[in-house]
Formats: structure tokens, C-alpha cells, sequence
């Protein structure tokens, strides 16, 4: 997250998520239709059940980066933008996730991998030189 002093984090342009976020599958969806595609025909082509295309391109199922790589090989679409939406998407989502928003910040309080080091100046002796 990017701070500068007096401004609110919130009010960054580089910090702000989307009301809603875009399941790779959206957009895979559209190109689809754009192109007058047949979901059936795609799926086949793919090698994939037509009901699990459908779910990825109703956002009920994720695009792995296999599944990415098929859409890269039959539409001709770059794999890995639809490989780092799906992380961005899967990201905001645990991010809305309040239970587990919660049970982060309870880790990050009692968390040791947090704090901050204390370094020492102290001389290290050598055992054989002492």
C-alpha cells in the first residue's frame, strides 16, 4: 500500500479496489461472444467438460494456469494477464473475507515473523583466537 504523509491511504489512486472484482472468466466470456463463438465447440476444441467452461465463464470456477494456457492456445490470448487477474481476483475476494481478515489480524499481533529485528553491535570473539 503506498502512504504520503497528511494523505488518507484510501484516497491513492493506486490504492483503491474495485467495488466489484473482474473474474478472469468475465472477460474471457465476452471475447467469446465478440468472436460469435460456440461454448460447446470451444469446450470441445479445449478438451474440456462444457459445463466446467461455462462455470469458468460465469466465474464459478477459477482459471487456472492450465486453463489459461488452453484459452492462450485456442483464442490466442496472452495466458499470463488471465493467470495475474485470477490472482487479483482471488486476492480481493480473501481480502473482503471479514473472518479471515480477522484471523489475520489476530496472527500479525501474536506474530513473532512481524516485529520488528534488534541488531546488536556486539563483537563476535572467536573461539580459537580467545
Amino acid at each position: 500500500m503506498i502512504t504520503l504523509p497528511g494523505v488518507d491511504p484510501r484516497m491513492i489512486a493506486n490504492n483503491l479496489m474495485p467495488f466489484e472484482p473482474t473474474h478472469p472468466g468475465e472477460i474471457l466470456k465476452d471475447e467469446i461472444e465478440y468472436r460469435g463463438l460456440s461454448q460447446r465447440d470451444l469446450a470441445e476444441q479445449m478438451g474440456v467438460s462444457y459445463a466446467t467452461l461455462n462455470s469458468i465463464l460465469n466465474s464459478k470456477h477459477p482459471v487456472t494456469a492450465e486453463y489459461a494456457m488452453l484459452f492462450e492456445a485456442v483464442l490466442d490470448v496472452d495466458a499470463m494477464p488471465l493467470i495475474s487477474m485470477q490472482a487479483d481476483y482471488d486476492y480481493q475476494i480473501a481480502n473482503r473475507n471479514k473472518t479471515f481478515v480477522s484471523r489475520l489480524a489476530k496472527l500479525r499481533e501474536m506474530s513473532v515473523v512481524f516485529q520488528q529485528p534488534t541488531f546488536t553491535t556486539q563483537k563476535r570473539v572467536h573461539p580459537v583466537t580467545a
